[in-house]
Parts: C-alpha cells; structure tokens; sequence
C-alpha cells in the first residue's frame, strides 16, 4: 500500500486535492497499491502505520520561513496546508518511522532536503544564470556520483528552484552545471529524491525503475517486519 501525497489548491475558493494518474500508474506496474492522501483530514502517526511507502509528489515552491530563510517574493508558493502535512509527514516518518520507504518527487526531494537541515536556491534565474533555462521545460543530462546505484541518462526538467545544500542527505546525482539531481539517506533502508519526474519520464533506469525500487524495499519490509514477530521455535 503505497501513499501519494497530493496537490492542494484553491478552486473558486474551495480546497481541492489533484495529483497526476501517472503517479499511480507507476506505482499499480511495480506491483504496488497506490492510495491517495487527505492532507489535513488525515492523521499522519495512524497512517504510517497502515501503508507501506510514500511518494511525495512535484508542486510548486514551498514556503521556507520555517526553515529560517524568508520565501523569496518571485516564487509561487504551495499551499500552507499541503505544506504543513508534507513537513509533518516527513518529520514523523524521520523521528518515528525511519524504514519506511520514501520516494520524494521534484518538490517532494526539495522538501525532504529542508526537513534534513538543508537549502534551496529559490529563484535559478538568480543563482544560476547560465544555466536555469536549461531545467525549465528542457531535456539535460543526468550524471551519478561516483559508486552509487543510480543510472545516468536524460531526463526533462521543469523546475524554477533547486537544493544548494542536502542538509543530512547524500547527495546521488547531478546536472551537467553541477546541480543536485538525487539525493538519499544511506542510514535508511530507501529514502531517494529525485529532482526530475520519474513518473512521466520515458527512461527506464529514471522512471518505472524508481517505482520499483520502492515497492520492492516496502516488500522487504514488510518481511523484516513479519520475520521478527514470528516466534522462534526451539
């Protein structure tokens, strides 16, 4: 049972949850069952109880004055309910269920890099000149660190911001101008961001792969779990 986080935004003045059936196309291939979340109708300590995964899915710019940096005025921000359910799901996973597997998208990776301490450059354009046009709407190459279990290939970009420090986090991958790509957490059984959108990318090592990953950690859990309840016979 794999839990996707959704979009929050307002319609006419009503909130309303949207999230792209590509993710659960993705998940439904790798053997998984996609569920999707209620931000804020949902209780987030009995939730990761129940499912065995999560994907924290792309959006747009998160507000980063709980991080201790004011949010720049030039970003579109996401909604504050959608943020304060991603920060809070993230932070209890971190604190309370740390082997739980996570798939962080875009947004999703930006996220997890500010829970673990880290930053992100809020506007390219600024930070990097040269180059930001190359990850809005554009094609580049992805390029691994060396000795970790990633492809490269080419993936389509389409962000405005972008992670300058992972904090806690290792970083995995990145763009041909040096920026970070991939990121995990080695102390945990699978905890990946991924800046690009595995979900519609046509790349096998850089889409459905990462989907499969993820239910195949759950999997693995979900044995570790089940092996150290069994009693042992003597």
């Amino acid at each position: 049972l794999v839990a996707i986080e959704p979009d929050v935004y307002l319609d006419r003045g009503a909130v309303r949850f949207r999230v792209s059936e590509a993710y659960a196309q993705r998940i439904a291939a790798a053997g998984g069952e996609p569920l999707i979340l209620a931000p804020g109708a949902t209780d987030i300590a009995r939730l990761t109880s129940m499912v065995h995964a999560f994907v924290f899915t792309g959006g747009d710019d998160p507000r980063t004055e709980p991080f201790g940096e004011p949010t720049d005025p030039r970003v579109t921000p996401i909604h504050t309910l959608r943020q304060q359910f991603a920060v809070g799901a993230l932070e209890h996973l971190r604190d309370h269920a740390p082997s739980t597997p996570v798939l962080g998208v875009c947004l999703g990776m930006q996220l997890m890099a500010l829970v673990a301490g880290g930053t992100i450059a809020q506007h390219m354009p600024e930070s990097h000149p040269d180059t930001h046009a190359n990850h809005w709407d554009h094609d580049h190459e992805i390029v691994p660190e060396p000795g970790v279990d990633l492809a490269s290939g080419i993936s389509h970009s389409r962000h405005r911001q972008c992670i300058t420090d992972p904090g806690t986090l290792r970083v995995l991958a990145r763009a041909p101008d040096g920026v970070i790509e991939a990121i995990d957490d080695p102390t945990r059984p699978h905890y990946v961001g991924v800046q690009w959108h595995p979900e519609r990318s046509d790349h096998p090592a850089l889409g459905q792969t990462l989907f499969d990953r993820l239910v195949q950690a759950a999997r693995d859990q979900m044995r570790r779990s089940s092996e150290s309840c069994t009693p042992s016979v003597r």
